[in-house]
């Protein structure tokens, strides 16, 4: 089947697009992109940053990523099309516009993500951060709606929103909705092999 024409007019002036993994940190991001990694598609990551407690199965970054907001030469940013690459949400505007951006953001509880966070600092002896758990997630509700107006002003961006416990609750047809929204020709399955329900530690109940 032929690509629709939008999509080969974007591919003749951006090139192959990057698929980016995004969210708050805590969100589900990693999970997404070991499921992307087992449904066949190539990561860019540096292995710098190793699997410990807080994420078992590796956290899929690129040390580099990090570094966006501060450089102006991002020409490097062009080396991941064709490939997967993992930004965090606050860096995401950060990216050039002379790519095409399939973007896969992860939702999750802002409860929950703010109990991740403090697990994670609490386990590195590391201080919480003095704001507050409410106040937080006001700010974290806020940042996420600054990114949502900025992505919807940039023509090179599309989105799709994944639900960290829905991934969890029905990984199958989560992975369906992310493989028709990447185009892959691949059984859904295949993308939510990676889901693993025991990494769930932070769930609120409803």
């Amino acid at each position: 089947m032929p690509l629709p024409l939008t999509r080969l007019l974007r591919r003749w002036r951006y090139g192959d697009e990057i698929v980016v993994v995004s969210g708050l940190p805590r969100s589900g991001t990693s999970m997404m992109m070991k499921m992307l990694e087992a449904g066949g598609l190539q990561v860019t990551t540096d292995g710098v940053r190793e699997a410990d407690l807080d994420n078992p199965k590796g956290y899929y970054e690129l040390e580099r990523v990090k570094n966006l907001e501060k450089e102006t030469d991002k020409s490097w940013v062009v080396e991941s099309r064709g490939k997967v690459l993992k930004v965090i949400s606050h860096l995401l505007e950060e990216l050039p516009d002379d790519c095409f951006y399939r973007v896969i953001f992860m939702r999750r509880d802002l409860e929950e993500v703010i109990a991740s966070q403090n697990k994670m600092l609490d386990r590195r002896g590391e201080p919480r951060d003095e704001t507050g758990d409410e106040k937080m997630i006001q700010l974290y509700r806020n940042h996420l709606r600054k990114v949502e107006l900025i992505l919807e002003q940039r023509p090179n961006f599309e989105l799709l929103d994944v639900g960290y416990r829905q991934v969890i609750d029905e990984p199958r047809e989560q992975a369906a909705r992310v493989a028709k929204f990447l185009g892959l020709k691949i059984a859904p399955d295949q993308l939510a092999s990676a889901v693993d329900r025991r990494l769930y530690r932070n769930r609120q109940q409803t």
